[in-house]
């Protein structure tokens, strides 16, 4: 049986905790992926959804590289804010702001909202072009239910994950191990996704 080819492909990251983490949950694919350029300016995230800015950033770094590119997207949504943080997870308390700013701020908002109407979840979008002008972008998503905690608990993980709690673990997810959050997380259920949708396109 002949081996499929390796496919290279970059990653619009210039993170190597984010890189690392992909090419594991993508390990039994032909797919080897590739931190974008240090030297690249990241594009301006101006979509209203997360398919729009994974898209923005898939396509910037496929344009960059001049070969096959993906890019994600992800945030939290929380019922009870109609959404937010959504899209601007990253900078829910303003431009700049620290995890521990975005998580305070998210608390400060649900005071005194009652257990049953603190539903959320992280959600994970990733898309995929083989070039700049790809007209069929793989698009793959993600979406990890939960609740948000009163108060943080657990000290692993990062951002919102020290007050997302997870019913089925009955834990935070800053109280999970590496291996218990990416069974679990938006981005591990996305790249499943992705997985498939790389296996029909190549089939």
């Amino acid at each position: 049986m002949t081996r499929a080819r390796r496919e290279e492909w970059i990653l619009a990251t210039s993170n190597p905790g984010k890189l690392a983490e992909f090419n594991n949950l993508l390990s039994n694919t032909n797919v080897r992926l590739h931190a974008l350029d240090r030297q690249s300016e990241a594009p301006e995230e101006t979509g209203l959804t997360f398919v729009e800015n994974a898209l923005i950033k898939a396509r910037h770094a496929a344009d960059v590289s001049g070969g096959p590119a993906m890019a994600d997207d992800s945030g939290l949504c929380v019922v009870a804010l109609d959404g937010a943080p959504g899209v601007r997870s990253a900078r829910y308390a303003g431009s700049g702001a620290s995890d521990q700013d975005n998580l305070n701020r998210l608390l400060d908002e649900l005071a005194g909202v009652e257990a049953d109407r603190r539903q959320a979840a992280f959600l994970c979008v990733i898309v995929a072009l083989e070039r700049p002008d790809d007209p069929a972008p793989l698009i793959a998503s993600g979406r990890w239910p939960g609740l948000i905690a009163t108060e943080p608990a657990g000290h692993n993980g990062f951002g919102y994950d020290p007050v997302f709690f997870d019913p089925a673990a009955k834990m935070t997810a800053a109280e999970m191990s590496p291996q218990q959050k990416n069974a679990a997380s938006h981005r591990s259920r996305a790249c499943g996704e992705l997985k498939r949708l790389l296996r029909n396109r190549a089939g």
